[in-house]
């Protein structure tokens, strides 16, 4: 359980921080707005999504308890 909550950590940072030298090649156009633009919004709900994991797992242990 430890692992995924890494991992759920991890995701929005590399989401984010490591993968824009390799987006911001990218130069088409995603729903009329620039592929970066269309990367940093995804990443708003990919972050969501692995917060909402994160509280979902932690309140499950401690309703455990």
């Amino acid at each position: 359980m430890m692992l995924v909550k890494i991992i759920l950590t991890a995701i929005p940072f590399i989401w984010t921080i490591g993968m824009v030298p390799f987006v911001n090649q990218v130069k088409p156009l995603v729903f009329g707005i620039p592929f970066f633009a269309f990367w940093m919004i995804a990443g708003i709900f990919v972050c969501f999504l692995c917060i909402n994991g994160l509280y979902y797992i932690d309140n499950k242990k401690n309703r455990a308890r």
